[in-house]
């Protein structure tokens, strides 16, 4: 996540011409996969056709639950006749990066969702890229620090870490600190591997930061210290959907904006799940980052993915697009469609082009519930060299507290 900045006259005159260009007809052949922009994709209605005719979009890690990514899906397959597919939705952002390096063109992603944490293996020194370059219509309204500038990478949404715990506990916990209680023996728990796991990463660094850590980023020792003394009362469990549902964790760091998803899920499964802030700090966390998989096997799908996520309209949701909005131009029917930057608006998360979407009143409310206290201070994001230096620290130390 990151700081809000105004946007230029200039970048609403140039979004003004780039959306001109994407209604442009294809007059040449087109090579979609090397295309770096809609409008090397032929305009928007040529890359919806492909689209259309490759019918398939392979994700990663990606589950229906995080972010509101549930309803984007049923948005995009009902809008383009297209099948997504989602290749271990609960894994981490390494799994995605070591899929791209590894697993055979059948299996390979089209489009990933990763966390600065490993960020820098997309570009490796002296190698050849794992993603390919490519600039959504709306690229200028992505601040220049969450993005590559010859599109390799770009921020996509962002979030705060909030303490998610089950209401049977003996008591409710209100900050990190209160994780190493002997009441909340067994109960405690993490996401993931934080040397691999975005998600877990900034569970320990949000950790660290409500245990006396607040004003180095760089540095977790201190959250490291808190989990050594949780672990010396009882291992660590698995804090996911699943285990949350069944009590088997009850208490952990989640991000805010998948409280939409869990707690109806775990309701349904009669588990009462509350999410809160810390009430002494919060962490606010650097962005997710997508990219389009140099080896992506839907290639128009990558594109016209890239295009949805980072489309800013307030228009029709899944349930509300009609027949008749099936029938229409391609490019007439996306701009009906509610964005993708909505919907992870909707969620809770902080859009990467929040600030731009302000200016232009394009943002809807979000539908959390809860609030950030009076009393705490939210801290971050950390840099991405925070976050690099920080985890070599957890590469050192986790397997061995």
């Amino acid at each position: 996540m990151r700081a809000k900045r105004p946007l230029a006259v200039a970048t609403a005159a140039a979004l003004a011409l780039g959306i001109v260009a994407i209604a442009t007809p294809v007059s040449a052949a087109v090579d979609i996969c090397k295309a770096k922009n809609v409008k090397e994709a032929g305009g928007l209605d040529n890359l919806i056709k492909l689209a259309k005719k490759e019918g398939k979009l392979a994700l990663i890690t990606t589950p229906r639950d995080w972010a509101n990514y549930g309803n984007a899906f049923d948005a995009y397959e009902k809008a383009f006749g297209v099948k997504i597919t989602v290749d271990n939705p609960d894994g981490s952002s390494q799994y995605e990066i070591d899929t791209m390096k590894t697993a055979p063109k059948s299996k390979q992603p089209d489009s990933i969702d990763i966390g600065p944490l490993v960020v820098a293996q997309l570009t490796p020194p002296g190698g050849k890229p794992l993603s390919t370059p490519y600039q959504v219509i709306n690229w200028n309204d992505i601040p220049n620090a969450a993005k590559d500038p010859n599109g390799l990478w770009y921020g996509n949404y962002g979030g705060k870490l909030a303490i998610v715990y089950n209401t049977t506990l003996p008591s409710a916990p209100t900050k990190a600190a209160d994780f190493a209680k002997p009441e909340y023996k067994g109960f405690v728990g993490i996401t993931g591997d934080p040397t691999s796991s975005n998600q877990a990463f900034m569970s320990v660094l949000a950790a660290s930061i409500g245990n006396g850590g607040e004003k180095n980023l760089s540095d977790v020792s201190k959250g490291l210290a808190l989990f050594k003394s949780v672990k010396a009362q009882a291992p660590l469990v698995k804090v996911n959907g699943t285990n949350l549902a069944t009590g088997t964790a009850k208490l952990g760091f989640m991000w805010d904006f998948n409280a939409l998803g869990i707690v109806p899920a775990a309701k349904a499964a009669g588990i009462d799940l509350k999410f809160i802030y810390p009430s002494d700090f919060v962490l606010q966390a650097p962005p997710y980052i997508n990219a389009i998989n140099a080896k992506a096997p839907n290639c128009a799908n990558a594109r016209l993915w890239q295009e949805f996520v980072y489309s800013q309209n307030k228009g029709k949701t899944a349930k509300e697009l009609t027949a008749a909005d099936l029938k229409l131009p391609g490019s007439k029917l996306f701009a009906l469609m509610q964005g993708g930057q909505n919907y992870f608006q909707q969620s809770g998360a902080d859009p990467i082009m929040s600030a731009a979407m302000e200016k232009k009143m394009t943002l809807v409310p979000s539908l959390l519930d809860f609030k950030v206290p009076a009393t705490a201070k939210i801290v971050g994001p950390a840099t991405i060299s925070d976050v690099l230096t920080a985890r070599e620290q957890i590469i050192s130390s986790w397997a061995s507290l």
